[in-house]
């Protein structure tokens, strides 16, 4: 899950890490009135997730109060990378002497948290990456000890000289660390890091993603959900206890589990077609989530057929079959559906599609291969 620019400076606040003064304004006169109580020049910067906003336009400096009001006007409601704008943070703006990066990521290779640095901040990191990666500076901490005071200072003198700044940057990346476990964070970052023309480091900018699976015990966090900046047919999915993600392919797959999923949308590429998305149903027999499922896929229009692949172990072949002839009673799909059931009550399960004339396979490269030539590939 992201949250919003504005929501990850409140949460660097509370750290204790140095964020420029602002509040989010969803009206140009809301932008206004934080402007004027401001009282010195500021950023009109649109809150949407995706990068790129400056570029397209949705970052803008402001000499007043009036010329933020004028701003947010033309920024809130634009589109930047097919989101619209709902909202502007208005946010003091600051002379700039220095930008660097700090940011942490969980490496799921060392499984241990990343912190990278670079003194070359401003931009995005993959781009440092590939043109000058000596800039970047990594530590893999150890999650058992955590992130020690010297480990932070070291990496701290790879962007400042000045011992004072160093000493800042020191305590913002011991807070970053801190912030980064307490929100059970995948990804915190500082882009840019800046020294302003007073000798302050200051996070500039503000980036949060959250696992999701640590949502249950982030009550605050996910109240910060915007649910219009997400695919709606992820919510809806979310809300079902299904897992999935809409893919830019034609053959719409429902398969249960993770393994299962990644394996049978590896086939249909091999096969010459492309998964419309990753949908897994879970372990769950519930007819209805089957229903939920189909009417998911059926919402994406590139989808030319739709694979059904399940294997039953602790989910029950039958029950997933009553759910596929109920969701066919309720939405009469117009595109073809081919299925695989296998394993518990897997007979039973033959049978109830066998009475509706719903075409099979046998095996994983069969059901495939079917699917492919039904969609007409």
């Amino acid at each position: 899950m992201k949250i919003h620019e504005y929501q990850a400076k409140e949460v660097f606040a509370e750290a204790g890490i140095p964020v420029p003064a602002g509040k989010v304004a969803a009206t140009p006169i809301e932008a206004f009135e934080i402007a004027e109580k401001i009282n010195r020049p500021v950023m009109v910067k649109a809150q949407v997730h995706v990068g790129g906003r400056g570029k397209a336009g949705g970052i803008k400096y402001a000499e007043n109060a009036e010329a933020a009001k004028i701003l947010a006007q033309s920024i809130i409601g634009m589109e930047i990378k097919g989101l619209t704008v709902q909202k502007a943070l208005i946010t003091e703006a600051e002379d700039i002497i220095s930008e660097s990066y700090v940011g942490i990521i969980l490496d799921r290779v060392t499984k241990r948290p990343v912190i990278m640095v670079s003194p070359a901040g401003g931009i995005d990191i993959e781009e440092v990456a590939q043109k000058t990666p000596e800039k970047i500076f990594k530590l893999a901490v150890d999650p058992v000890v955590g992130l020690k005071s010297y480990q932070a200072r070291n990496l701290a003198f790879k962007l400042f000289r000045d011992i004072n700044q160093v000493r800042a940057t020191t305590n913002i990346l011991m807070q970053l660390y801190d912030a980064f476990w307490k929100v059970d964070a995948s990804l915190v970052e500082i882009n840019p890091l800046i020294c302003n023309t007073d000798a302050k480091v200051i996070a500039l900018d503000a980036k949060i993603n959250i696992d999701d699976n640590g949502l249950y015990r982030q009550k605050n966090i996910a109240a910060m959900r915007d649910l219009d900046a997400e695919i709606p047919e992820e919510v809806q999915a979310r809300d079902a206890d299904l897992s999935y993600v809409k893919l830019d392919g034609n053959i719409g797959c429902m398969v249960n589990g993770a393994g299962l999923a990644m394996t049978t949308m590896d086939l249909v590429k091999r096969y010459g077609g492309e998964p419309a998305n990753f949908l897994d149903i879970g372990g769950s027999s519930n007819p209805e989530k089957v229903v939920t499922a189909m009417r998911i896929i059926l919402s994406d229009p590139n989808v030319r057929a739709i694979l059904i692949n399940i294997f039953g172990g602790i989910t029950r072949c039958d029950d997933v079959a009553t759910g596929i002839v109920a969701a066919f009673k309720e939405l009469s799909p117009s595109i073809p559906v081919v299925v695989r059931l296998t394993g518990t009550n897997e007979e039973a399960a033959q049978k109830i599609l066998r009475s509706v004339n719903l075409p099979s396979a046998d095996t994983l490269d069969n059901v495939v291969k079917k699917a492919i030539e039904l969609a007409g590939l």
